[in-house]
């Protein structure tokens, strides 16, 4: 087995022991990388020079018995975290030449720990979509075929972690978009709760929603990466201050006695029943592991898409405020006025979806509509937590499906927005609510494209949802599997 298809946990003896240098490691991965990268179209920024002045680093640690356990481990990094003298455009024209003074948080924990950052990948445009179709600097492929997309927003991270561009990624989650490309690509994608990894340096989207998360090849990456990153951050005021347990020496592999509850309002119209089948054959199989499924209801996840798609574009339109011509990022240069520069370079700058999503999220918090749109979504995002309480108060944790569809056929919804934004109905409430979830690979459909199997629990479960993932990965070997692309 090639160095670029082994897994993290893998690797950490090779690298330890040193059977295998960390320069060793990332020559092989950037070669990867050279060969697949014309097909897959992942990364937006590359940084070999970079990369291998990291695993130098690396590579001294390692020989004093130093370094943390992600040490010459290389990654990639979603373009919506801020990247101290390497550029993050957040998919987006608008950022094509900014180049931040400053790391991210998590991006600053990952240096601490002597990880190798390989490139900046690509996304749809400001994490606005779920497919990454609207990323300004090209479309990344799916790796299992790559005439389909690979999700969104975080695809580039999933399809640079299938195609073995790299060892795991890091992505954002603002309605499901570490999960749902993780679902498409094959991979495990993690959301962790609310406030549980810092967002100080994630280029925001919609704040009271976002959350940095995980795409590895398998769900013990998932726990040592989490573990990496995750913790009480003094410069994010909502970042939470929990304990954060060794997630992945909490994998027991043994889920007997837990609940799990299946809420019907996820197996509804409009789920094609090869993502049915392949969900649930393997709740099936969760059940043979020893664990006791119960139906529960969340009666108020028919809302979720709508309530979801004012919050977010309101918040959107706040934030993106700040990318005015002046500060920072794209100018025009030939407007003749203050205003005419503010409304050309905004007009220039963004993208389609993103004017789309502006002009929605103005139109709900102006004056007259207020009430009528933003506030009353809020209200149903205080019913989808009750939800989820209720259901809590029954069962350990959910099990559903990720999506309602396998990946689609590049360009196939490009000019029928509202179908991609029901693509999401099954991962936006997790986000409402401010809860951990995550995809594991469960099947594949008939085409041979990746189907994830979902499950959330209560804040900061993470410990749980991971066991459970690995329980069930342990038991199917789908994590083994990987794409046919030729070396």
């Amino acid at each position: 087995m090639e160095l670029y298809d082994q897994t993290i946990h893998q690797l950490q003896e090779l690298l330890r022991t040193r059977q295998v240098s960390a320069v060793e490691l990332t020559e092989n991965v950037l070669a990867r990388i050279e060969r697949v990268e014309p097909r897959i179209n992942a990364f937006i920024t590359p940084c070999r020079d970079l990369a291998l002045g990291q695993a130098e680093a690396a590579d001294r640690q390692l020989a004093k018995g130093e370094g943390g356990p992600l040490c010459g481990i290389p990654l990639s990094i979603k373009d919506v975290l801020c990247t101290q003298g390497v550029r993050t455009t957040c998919g987006s024209k608008i950022l094509e030449s900014f180049i931040p003074p400053y790391d991210a948080t998590v991006i600053r924990r990952l240096n601490e720990q002597g990880a190798v950052m390989v490139g900046k990948v690509s996304m749809d445009e400001f994490a606005m979509g779920s497919t990454t179709e609207t990323c300004a600097f090209g479309v990344p492929k799916n790796p299992w075929n790559p005439d389909y997309i690979c999700g969104g927003s975080s695809g580039g991270s999933a399809a640079s972690v299938a195609a073995g561009e790299c060892l795991a990624s890091l992505g954002s989650d603002t309605g499901g978009s570490v999960r749902q490309p993780a679902s498409h690509c094959g991979v495990v994608g993690l959301k962790p709760t609310y406030g549980r990894v810092s967002r100080f340096g994630l280029l925001a989207f919609a704040s009271s929603l976002d959350q940095v998360g995980t795409l590895t090849k398998d769900v013990r990456d998932a726990a040592l990466l989490l573990g990496a990153i995750a913790g009480h951050d003094p410069r994010d005021s909502t970042s939470a201050k929990e304990p954060v347990p060794g997630f992945d020496a909490l994998l027991a592999g043994n889920i007997k006695g837990l609940r799990l509850g299946i809420p019907k309002e996820y197996f509804g119209e409009g789920l094609e029943p090869e993502v049915r089948r392949a969900v649930e054959e393997g709740i099936d199989r969760l059940r043979k592991l020893g664990a006791e499924t119960v139906a529960v209801s969340l009666p108020h996840t028919k809302y979720g898409i709508a309530a979801y798609y004012i919050i977010a574009p309101a918040e959107a339109s706040s934030n993106l405020a700040r990318y005015d011509g002046v500060k920072y990022g794209f100018r025009n240069l030939e407007a003749d006025s203050l205003v005419e520069m503010y409304k050309t370079s905004r007009a220039q700058g963004f993208g389609p979806e993103v004017k789309r999503r502006i002009i929605i999220g103005t139109y709900a918090l102006s004056s007259g509509y207020y009430d009528a749109y933003y506030k009353k979504a809020s209200q149903v995002r205080t019913l989808i937590i009750r939800d989820y309480q209720e259901a809590f108060a029954q069962c350990d944790a959910l099990v559903s499906p990720v999506t309602p569809s396998p990946a689609w056929p590049l360009g196939a919804k490009t000019d029928d927005p509202l179908s991609v934004y029901l693509s999401d109905a099954l991962t936006v409430c997790t986000n409402l609510a401010g809860l951990p979830a995550l995809s594991v690979p469960c099947g594949f459909s008939a085409t041979g494209l990746p189907i994830g199997l979902q499950l959330q629990g209560p804040h900061f479960s993470e410990a749980a949802l991971l066991n459970i993932a690995y329980t069930l990965e342990q038991d199917l070997g789908l994590c083994q599997q990987r794409p046919g692309l030729s070396s």
